[in-house]
């Protein structure tokens, strides 16, 4: 069963930092490229990341600059590490495929960032 488990979220005070965590029970997982989702109470899911099969990496414009999206093939997961934190960056935070695939959306990992 393909699994994608998200973690590394939590409770922080605005410009503080974390880094979350993916990791996919995807066989081939290096010739998948990865995005890293988040949606917002009331708001529609929207791609925050993604990393190409060769590491080439594009940020939405509202985290460039700020987070920075990467991966371990050998461990199969992907990263976001995410720095200066906004209290417009609290969401639930999903990894995926990029484009997605709505088979493997997992449980997501909460992000809450106080002013």
């Amino acid at each position: 069963q393909v699994q994608l488990v998200e973690s590394g979220g939590g409770l922080v005070q605005a410009g503080g930092s974390l880094r979350l965590s993916c990791t996919a029970s995807i066989s081939r997982f290096s010739i998948y490229t990865m995005g890293w989702y988040r949606q917002a109470p009331g708001k529609q899911r929207e791609l925050v990341a993604f990393i190409s099969t060769r590491g080439s990496t594009n940020y939405a414009d509202s985290v460039k600059g700020r987070f920075t999206i990467s991966r371990d093939n050998a461990k199969n997961t992907v990263y976001l590490q995410m720095n200066s934190l906004k209290p417009e960056d609290t969401s639930v935070y999903y990894c995926n495929t990029q484009p997605y695939d709505s088979y493997l959306w997992g449980q997501g990992t909460q992000v809450t960032v106080s002013s």
